[in-house]
């Protein structure tokens, strides 16, 4: 079994990240995934033999729409969502745009934007596309994921991969990980 289809079965037997894929998916925003800790938390669980799944702390909706006028769209999706699961902390961004918080070249798509993300490990994503399949998107791979790794990617600082690692606290959650700076 591929990687990419471990990652598919365990988001099967998980109802909840089920549930919450399909609800985004009605939002038919393009190229729009749900990603971050929605798929490497639930690898990491598994990886580390939880029996129940390490909470949330958000639901991370990321898309691609170059020619969205409306910049606080974002919000607008998030409520639509909030309603829908009020119990849920959505955050909806728009990839398109977020080069320039990034100090960023414009991305050309939501894998390109997702290459820019401080961990590797984190730049991966989900949806169920139209025909109703889960789709993958990891624009580093899906090993090191899977070898329990932090990795930081050197197109970020450092400095925020390190304070990244601190303030999730992702070593006291999920002790097997190593974590690897500087890699290429």
């Amino acid at each position: 079994m591929s990687r990419t289809e471990q990652i598919f079965s365990l988001i099967k037997q998980d109802d909840q990240r089920v549930d919450l894929l399909n609800i985004t998916r009605n939002l038919a925003l393009p190229q729009c995934y749900v990603s971050a800790g929605f798929v490497r938390n639930l690898v990491w669980d598994h990886l580390h033999g939880k029996q129940t799944s390490t909470p949330l702390n958000d639901i991370d909706v990321i898309y691609f729409d170059p020619a969205e006028s409306n910049s606080a769209a974002n919000l607008d999706y998030e409520k639509q969502l909030k309603a829908l699961r009020p119990n849920v902390n959505w955050q909806v961004r728009n990839q398109a745009i977020m080069h320039v918080r990034n100090g960023d070249k414009p991305y050309t798509n939501v894998n390109h934007a997702m290459s820019h993300w401080p961990e590797k490990e984190t730049a991966v994503a989900v949806k169920i596309n139209g025909d109703g399949n889960l789709e993958c998107l990891a624009p580093f791979g899906l090993e090191s994921l899977f070898n329990l790794q932090v990795t930081h990617n050197p197109k970020r600082e450092i400095s925020v991969f390190d304070q990244r690692v601190a303030s999730k606290n992702w070593l006291t959650l999920w002790p097997k990980l190593t974590v690897v700076r500087n890699s290429v």
